[in-house]
């Protein structure tokens, strides 16, 4: 038997890596390789801006390399998602048990994001002891209509999973695809939201007239909510198209519960945001 044959007989079927692409977890797949450098290139994009070329190109190239960059991540990570989760979800059977080990899975990830969205507030109050300078006026209509937006949201994905429970399968799908429309609205408020601080009023990392250590600050915890959102908008995207393909009932229904639990999370974080950032800042500066 050769050396093939025999890593054939361990793997149960076929050596990885030569078919079933993209298929998913245990199988071979590019999705994650392609998650990874949109995720890369948003930092890269950051860095490049922050560090070496914001006096030498114009906002656009970076706006562009964001805008690339994301649109790469999220594609990436939902076709992971989906082929992982999605595609082989009629060849199992349901599992409570393991059920409730996700939702306790969940939990514990949450737990996790409590404690860096903690560090990120700790820094902001941190450097908030001292005189920073001068700070924007942030709180205004935008911010409010995108925190309404934000919450109204909450309330449409409990009631679709409170559908879903009910048997009321059509209302369930329809709450579905309106929470994902609040929440893709809600990203591009908050791009709208970047585009006017920074090249309208000029309130960036390199502000002449704005703290410097503010904006970090405010960039770096309004940004890492951002991207928490877009991450919840590719889940509820994948489940919304499960939902579609009939893949839940009233007795599965573990990932709908365990994306309305992290939805809950992000909206809840973003009015922390709101308080500390948006209405506390120019109060307390």
């Amino acid at each position: 038997m050769t050396v093939a044959e025999e890593s054939a007989d361990d793997h149960g079927h076929h050596l990885p890596a030569v078919e079933d692409w993209p298929k998913g977890f245990g199988e071979a797949s590019w999705w994650p390789f392609i998650a990874a450098i949109g995720a890369g290139g948003i930092y890269l994009g950051a860095a490049l801006y922050v560090l070496v070329l914001r006096e030498v190109l114009s906002y656009g190239v970076f706006a562009g390399v964001a805008i690339l960059s994301t649109f790469l991540f999220l594609v990436g990570l939902f076709g992971w998602l989906y082929h992982t989760f999605v595609v082989s979800f009629w060849e199992r059977a349901a599992d409570h048990k393991s059920e409730k080990k996700l939702r306790w899975g969940m939990v514990a990830f949450l737990g996790s994001e409590v404690a860096t969205f903690g560090a990120g507030f700790c820094y902001y109050f941190f450097v908030r002891v001292g005189d920073i300078g001068e700070v924007p006026e942030l709180f205004g209509s935008l911010v409010i209509v995108n925190t309404l937006l934000l919450v109204l949201s909450s309330f449409t994905i409990h009631f679709a999973h409170t559908a879903l429970l009910d048997g009321k399968r059509k209302r369930f799908q329809a709450l579905l695809g309106i929470t994902l429309l609040l929440g893709v609205v809600f990203i591009a408020g908050q791009v709208y939201e970047y585009y006017e601080f920074i090249v309208h009023e000029g309130f960036s990392l390199g502000s002449e007239t704005f703290s410097q250590v503010f904006a970090s600050g405010f960039y770096a915890l309004t940004g890492l909510h951002g991207l928490h959102v877009s991450l919840g908008a590719v889940l509820i995207a994948i489940v919304f198209v499960r939902a579609l393909r009939g893949q839940y009932s009233a007795e599965r229904h573990v990932s709908v519960s365990t994306v309305s639990m992290y939805w809950h999370f992000v909206d809840i974080v973003w009015i922390f945001l709101v308080v500390v950032l948006y209405v506390g800042a120019p109060v307390t500066a």
